[in-house]
């Protein structure tokens, strides 16, 4: 059985969000080890166990609705505590680092909101709701690494070898459309339309990502090579030399690669990069953020807006393209 490890009421949560909210693989497991690490640390302070006991190694089968109803909000704001400052990744490494990061934080106190709003409003075993006003932790906001246009360009050209019209097809889908990699990795046959694709994105939400005629030209570039390849998955769009449906991991390496011929800093950029290239280019190009929302397959209006860092130089044509601007009322001109 999977999560043999967790208790009743937390595999009836996972299970919850697996089967009626859809959510992805990723996410259960995602809430799976961040409840566990909570569950193991609420039974550490109540000294449940030897106070020097791994974290870890702690049992938590036992865990119930009468524990859980007994925690309160001091005892999450100790466990965001110790996560700030004491948690480690590797406590046996000669010198540990301690104190996780405050995006992780953050991921592990929506897990805690999932769960509680799971249990007082989903399924009312919990009359109260201890983190229902919790603040998360401040984020550093840092601005996305994107191409230039020029650079986009570059990376087209520089594409090159046995998988040439393969790989090109997957860098102008990330460039014109700016799908997840995941997204293009579950890409079918069946999912390009004449100007389109259709996209599953996370929580299994469909939605339709429009592209242009130069990204059109291609995927038909590609197609006649993709249709003398027998897959063991033949609704795949794109293949991996292998026979199967290309992985993540190769998309990577592929992106990899082209950025090394193309001259560009691999370490600097990434499949994800490329999206952001996209989601900047339409910004820049006067696309509304709402419209971009969509596009990218973003839940929240406040992901998107990371996006609206366009360089000052863009703003200045944007602003010289004003009709306004070209008014002048002054002194001279009267």
């Amino acid at each position: 059985m999977r999560y043999a490890d967790c208790p009743q009421i937390l595999r009836d949560f996972l299970t919850y969000h697996e089967n009626i909210k859809g959510q992805s693989p990723k996410t259960i497991s995602e809430y799976y080890l961040d409840l566990r690490m909570f569950f193991r640390f609420i039974k550490l302070m109540r000294n449940d166990m030897p106070i020097k006991s791994r974290l870890d190694d702690i049992e938590i089968k036992d865990i119930g609705i009468e524990f859980i109803k007994n925690i309160t909000t001091s005892d999450i704001f100790d466990f965001l505590s110790y996560l700030a400052n004491d948690r480690t990744q590797d406590p046996d490494s000669p010198a540990p680092e301690y104190g996780i990061s405050p995006a992780a934080r953050a991921r592990k106190l929506s897990s805690l909101k999932s769960f509680y709003k799971y249990l007082t409003i989903r399924t009312k075993q919990l009359a109260d709701n201890p983190v229902a006003d919790m603040e998360y932790p401040k984020l550093r906001k840092s601005l996305p690494k994107y191409l230039t246009l020029e650079q986009s360009a570059a990376l087209l050209q520089a594409v090159s070898g046995q998988n040439e019209k393969r790989d090109y097809a997957i860098l102008m889908l990330f460039l014109n459309c700016g799908i997840r990699r995941s997204e293009l990795v579950g890409l079918n046959l069946t999912d390009v339309y004449e100007d389109r694709i259709r996209v599953v994105g996370k929580g299994n939400k469909e939605r339709f990502v429009y592209f242009g005629s130069s990204c059109r030209k291609a995927i038909d570039a590609y197609l006649p090579e993709r249709n003398k390849k027998v897959l063991t998955d033949n609704r795949a769009l794109f293949a991996s030399r292998d026979g199967n449906r290309i992985s993540v991991t190769a998309v990577h390496r592929l992106v990899k690669k082209a950025l090394l011929q193309a001259g560009l800093d691999a370490t600097q950029f990434s499949a994800h990069k490329l999206r952001h290239t996209a989601a900047t280019m339409m910004l820049s190009g006067g696309v509304d953020i709402k419209t971009v929302q969509e596009v990218l397959g973003h839940e929240n209006l406040n992901t998107t807006q990371i996006y609206t860092h366009i360089e000052s130089t863009e703003l200045k044509i944007a602003a010289e393209a004003n009709p306004i601007s070209k008014l002048d009322f002054t002194e001279d001109q009267k």
